[in-house]
C-alpha cells in the first residue's frame, strides 16, 4: 500500500528501524524460508506497483525504500540497485535518519557481494557525517560496518584495530549491546587468526556483558558466542563439548547467519565424531541457509563442508563436484580456495586422475605461497593503515591541542589587555593624584615662604619700627595712652608672627610645640622618643596641624583639658591631639575649612590621619608621617 500524506516518512522511518542495517550483520530474520519468499513477493510486488501509474516523488520514495527493505539481507543486487534511487528521495526531502540507514544497508549489500572497497567507501563517507553532527552512537554502528567489511575481506589486523575502538567508545558511553557484538567479534577474529587464549578471553567478557540485556535483545547474541565457543572446541578436537554449546545455539538461534554458521559447524563436528550421516544432514541444511541469503562466502564454506563430509564417506565424485562448485564461485579467496583445491586434488587422486589432480596440487602449492605472502602483505598494509590512522589521530590531537593553546593564548591576551587596562588606570590615576600633591606642596612650599617673610617683616621691621616710636613718646606725658596702645600693637605683632611662622620651629617641631603648648593653661604637650630633627616640611606640616587641631578645639569642643603629643621614631613621626570635649558624630559633620586644610596638609606629604570622635566623649586625631 502506497502512503501518500506527510506520515509515510515516519512509516518508512520505523520500516527501516525495525528492519535495520544489520539485517544481515545482526540476522534479524526468522530462519524459515517461507519469510525469505514473503520478503521476495513483497518486493515483486513493490516493483509492480511502479508501473501501474505515474507517481509523486513522495511516492517513488515510499515505493524504494520498501523494496531496499525487502530485498535487505538476500538480494543484494537488487539492493544496489534501489537503494540509490531511495537515498537520492532522502537527500531531496531531508530525510537525514532515513539517508543513512538506506546507505549502510547499501554498503552491507556490497559487503556481501564481496566489493569491499566500494562497502568501504560508502561506509567512511558515513562517518565523515557522523563526525560532522556529533553523532556518535551512528558514527558506532558505521565503525562496526567497516570493521565488519575488513573481517569479512580477510584484513584481520585492521579489523581488530576498529572493534577495539568501537568497544572503547562503547565502554565509555554505557552501550552493552555494542560492546557484546565487540567482544565476541573480537573473539572470532583472534580465533582465525590462531590466537584462542584470547579469543576465549573476548568470548568469556562478551558472555559477562550479553547476561546484562534484555531477552528479546538477547537471543541471536548467545546464538553467536555459543558459536564460538564451539568452533574453538572444534579446534581443540572435542566435538562432544562443541556439539552441547551448539545444540543451545540452535535452540535460541533467530538469525539465518547464525543458524547457517552454527549448522555449518554442526556437520564438522559430526565429521570430527565420524557421524558422517548427521554430518551430511547439517551440512545440506547449512547449504541450504547459504543459498538463501546469497552469501558468497557463507555459500563457500558450505560446499566445502559438503565436499569434506563426501571425502570421508569416499564419495569422491561427489567430494570433486561440491569442491568444484565452490572454487567456480571464487578461486580467488585465499583463505577458503587452498583447502578445496587440496579436496579437488585428493579427490582426484582418489579416482586416479593423476593429471587433474597434479594440476589442483600445483594451484594448491600456488594458493598456499600467496596465502603467505598475503599474510605478510596483509600484516604490513594493517601496520601501514594503523601508521596512518595514528597520524590522523595525532594530527588531530595536535590540532585539538592547538586549538586549545590558541584558545588559552587568547583569554590570557584578554586578561593581559584587561590588566594592562588596569595598570594604565592606576597609573593615570596615580599621576593624577601626584599631579594634584605637586600642586598642594608646592602651594604650601609657596604658603610656607610667604609666611616666613611676612613673620620676618613684621618682627624685625614693623615691630622694631613700633618700638621706636613707643622709645620717643615715652618723655610725653599726655601722650602715656597712646604708649600703653603701642605695648599692646608691638605685642599683638609678635603674637601676629608667632602664629605665622614661629621663631622656635628653627629649633625643631618639639621646641615649636612645646613653646605653643604654653600659650594655654590647659593645653598639656608630651613628648615620647629622640629630638631629631627632620625636613622642614614635615615639622611646618606638623606645627600647623597641630595649631589647627588645637584651636578648633579651643573654639568648638568646650573642651578643659587638650592633650597635645608628639612620638617620633627612626622611620616615623606622630602627632596626637586628644580632648575631653563634647564630640560629634563623624558621619553627620560636614569638613569645614580648617580640617580640609589638615587632610590636604596631611596627604601631600602622603601621611595618614584618623579622627575618631563620639558625642560626650571626645575628640582624637592622630597624624603620622614617614620621615625621609
Amino acid at each position: 500500500m502506497i502512503i501518500t500524506d506527510n506520515t509515510f516518512f515516519r512509516g518508512i522511518l520505523r520500516f527501516m528501524l525495525l528492519l535495520g542495517v544489520f539485517s544481515v550483520c545482526k540476522n534479524v530474520f526468522a530462519n524459515d524460508s517461507t519469510i525469505w519468499d514473503k520478503a521476495s513477493f513483497t518486493a515483486d510486488s513493490l516493483k509492480l506497483e511502479l508501473k501501474k501509474k505515474p507517481h509523486t516523488e513522495k511516492e517513488l520514495f515510499s515505493i524504494y525504500s520498501d523494496i531496499v527493505g525487502a530485498y535487505s539481507g538476500f538480494a543484494q543486487d537488487s539492493v544496489v540497485v534501489y537503494a540509490p534511487k531511495a537515498i537520492e528521495y532522502a537527500r531531496k526531502f531531508k530525510e537525514h535518519a532515513i539517508e543513512m540507514n538506506l546507505s549502510r544497508t547499501m554498503g552491507v549489500a556490497y559487503t556481501f557481494k564481496a566489493e569491499y572497497d566500494t562497502a568501504i567507501a560508502i561506509f567512511k563517507s558515513l562517518i565523515e557525517i557522523d563526525i560532522k553532527r556529533g553523532d556518535k552512537r551512528s558514527a558506532a554502528e558505521t565503525l562496526s560496518l567497516i570493521a565488519f567489511t575488513y573481517a569479512k575481506e580477510g584484513k584481520y589486523n585492521t579489523a581488530i584495530d576498529y572493534y577495539l575502538e568501537i568497544l572503547k567508545i562503547s565502554e565509555n558511553e554505557g552501550w552493552t549491546e555494542d560492546c557484546v557484538r565487540a567482544l565476541t567479534n573480537l573473539s572470532e577474529i583472534n580465533r582465525k587468526l590462531s590466537n584462542t587464549q584470547t579469543a576465549l578471553q573476548y568470548l568469556k567478557q562478551a558472555e559477562e556483558e550479553s547476561n546484562k540485556l534484555s531477552e528479546d535483545r538477547y537471543n541471536w547474541r548467545i546464538a553467536h558466542i555459543y558459536n564460538e565457543y564451539a568452533y574453538n572446541y572444534i579446534e581443540e578436537g572435542d566435538p562432544d563439548k562443541a556439539i552441547v554449546y551448539l545444540q543451545k545455539a540452535d535452540s535460541v538461534n533467530m538469525g539465518i547467519v547464525n543458524k547457517c554458521y552454527t549448522k555449518s559447524l554442526l556437520a564438522t563436528a559430526y565429521l570430527q565424531r565420524k557421524d558422517y550421516d548427521q554430518a551430511l544432514m547439517y551440512a545440506k541444511e547449512s547449504y541450504r541457509q547459504a543459498d538463501l541469503i546469497k552469501d558468497k562466502n557463507l555459500y563457500i564454506n558450505a560446499r566445502k563442508c559438503l565436499s569434506d563430509v563426501y571425502m570421508a564417506q569416499k564419495n569422491y565424485v561427489a567430494a570433486e563436484a561440491e569442491a568444484l562448485k565452490a572454487w567456480q564461485t571464487d578461486s580467488t579467496d585465499l583463505d577458503e580456495s587452498r583447502i578445496i583445491a587440496e579436496n579437488i586434488a585428493l579427490a582426484n587422486i582418489y579416482m586416479h586422475n593423476m593429471e587433474k589432480a597434479a594440476y589442483y596440487f600445483k594451484r594448491y602449492s600456488e594458493l598456499n605461497k600467496l596465502y603467505s605472502e598475503k599474510s605478510f602483505h596483509t600484516t604490513v598494509s594493517d601496520l601501514a593503515v594503523k601508521y596512518e590512522t595514528d597520524k590522523k589521530e595525532f594530527r588531530i590531537t595536535s590540532l585539538e591541542k592547538e586549538k586549545q593553546l590558541y584558545t588559552w593564548l587568547g583569554v590570557a591576551g584578554i586578561l593581559f589587555a584587561v590588566a594592562l587596562g588596569f595598570v594604565l588606570w592606576l597609573n593615570l590615576r596615580n599621576a593624577k593624584k601626584e599631579k594634584q600633591l605637586i600642586a598642594t606642596r608646592s602651594v604650601m612650599d609657596g604658603e610656607m615662604r610667604e609666611r616666613t617673610r611676612l613673620a620676618r617683616d613684621l618682627h624685625d621691621r614693623l615691630s622694631g619700627n613700633l618700638s621706636a616710636v613707643k622709645i620717643e613718646l615715652n618723655d610725653t606725658v599726655s601722650l602715656s595712652n597712646v604708649n600703653n596702645k603701642l605695648d599692646g600693637c608691638i605685642e599683638e605683632v609678635r603674637r601676629v608672627a608667632h602664629n605665622l611662622m614661629p621663631v622656635s620651629l628653627r629649633y625643631g617641631i618639639k621646641t615649636a610645640l612645646e613653646d605653643f603648648a604654653t600659650q594655654f593653661p590647659f593645653v598639656h604637650f608630651h613628648f615620647f622618643g629622640q629630638d631629631n630633627r627632620f625636613e622642614e616640611r614635615a615639622e611646618f606640616v606638623l606645627y600647623c596641624c597641630a595649631n589647627e587641631l588645637v584651636n578648633n578645639s579651643l573654639k568648638h569642643s568646650g573642651a578643659k583639658n587638650i592633650n597635645l603629643q608628639l612620638v617620633q621614631d627612626k622611620k616615623h613621626i606622630t602627632l596626637t591631639v586628644q580632648d575631653d570635649g563634647k564630640g560629634y558624630d563623624e558621619k553627620s559633620i560636614k569638613k569645614g575649612l580648617g580640617l580640609k586644610n589638615i587632610y590636604d596638609r596631611v596627604t601631600s606629604y602622603n601621611g595618614k590621619i584618623d579622627v575618631v570622635s563620639l558625642p560626650g566623649k571626645g575628640t582624637e586625631t592622630t597624624i603620622e608621617l614617614k620621615i625621609k
